[in-house]
């Protein structure tokens, strides 16, 4: 069976046929809020096994997926929308957080930007750092009393090794040793299976991130493991394989013809060592969508903090 790459867990699940069978090992719960218009997924790897199936480490992945922001009628629709997006995502924080935070006075956060801010689909990391509040700096000058709650925050955006030269697991290895954060909060652009949900999803997970994973480029994991620290991974997907897209559209056309599963297999894995394996697909007003999901991400942050 040829492989379609995505980040999402969601995608991961939904890609076993008997849509309604449960997966040893995975469990899978689902929300509707906002009137319809917002659903939120978890699904919980809970061992080794459900690990395997799922190729993904043991944890728990939460998608928020929503419609179009073009579907409200007004602007007071929207900002409810997008106030409730904010609330979400601030709550899934505070309750993976919970789950793995320790009796302290104070904590503190170091919030990561991942990807490129130069190319557009991989900037979602730079564009919600640019409004990410920290305050470890007013701290450091002021004292506690500038802290309205215990939490204290720093931000970075390390860039990307053609950048820099460094991987980024090196950049947060340093800084851990130095700043000795509590938590470290990851964001990064991810890859999906569907165009339906190219800047329309948000996937929280517990389980850290492997960065460049979702085209392929895979690097040093940032997860507790590797850093000591707990990582939870904010993604956004914004890129389709378009591999996925075109042997999607062959499988469609081919069922339709009589052929077999079988059959369409072997053409699909005839053309997979093609060209197109290197190619990504993003909606073509890629600079106004990740602006706009940058500021709903960002915004979750700063409302957790702000608890």
């Amino acid at each position: 069976m040829i492989e379609k790459r995505t980040d999402l867990a969601i995608e991961l699940r939904e890609s076993y046929p008997e849509d309604n069978v449960e997966i040893e090992g995975v469990v899978l719960n689902e929300q509707i809020v906002q009137k319809g218009n917002i659903r939120i997924s978890t699904v919980n790897i809970v061992n080794e096994y459900g690990s395997k199936w799922m190729k993904k480490p043991v944890g728990n992945y939460v998608t928020i997926e929503f419609t179009d922001k073009s579907t409200y009628m007004d602007d007071a629709e929207t900002k409810e929308f997008e106030n409730k997006v904010k609330e979400i995502i601030c709550d899934i924080l505070e309750d993976m957080i919970k789950n793995k935070q320790r009796k302290k006075d104070k904590e503190t956060f170091m919030v990561t930007g991942l990807g490129n801010r130069f190319a557009t689909p991989d900037a979602i990391g730079p564009v919600v750092m640019e409004k990410v509040t920290v305050n470890r700096h007013m701290v450091r000058e002021f004292g506690e009393e500038m802290l309205h709650n215990n939490k204290i925050v720093c931000a970075i955006t390390p860039g990307v090794m053609a950048q820099t030269g460094m991987d980024t697991y090196e950049v947060l290895d340093g800084l851990v040793e130095n700043i000795k954060p509590d938590f470290i909060l990851v964001v990064d652009a991810l890859a999906s299976r569907s165009i339906s949900r190219l800047c329309r999803t948000i996937q929280i997970t517990d389980t850290g991130i492997s960065p460049g994973a979702g085209i392929g480029n895979n690097r040093h994991k940032i997860n507790e493991e590797t850093l000591g620290v707990p990582v939870i991974a904010i993604g956004v997907p914004t890129v389709v394989d378009a591999f996925v897209i075109v042997s999607e559209c062959m499988e469609e056309s081919l069922e339709k013809q009589g052929f077999s599963n079988e059959e369409i297999q072997i053409f699909l894995e005839s053309i997979a060592g093609s060209s197109i394996k290197n190619l990504f697909v993003t909606p073509k007003d890629i600079d106004e969508q990740v602006r706009w999901i940058g500021g709903l991400v960002s915004g979750g942050i700063n409302s957790f903090f702000k608890n």
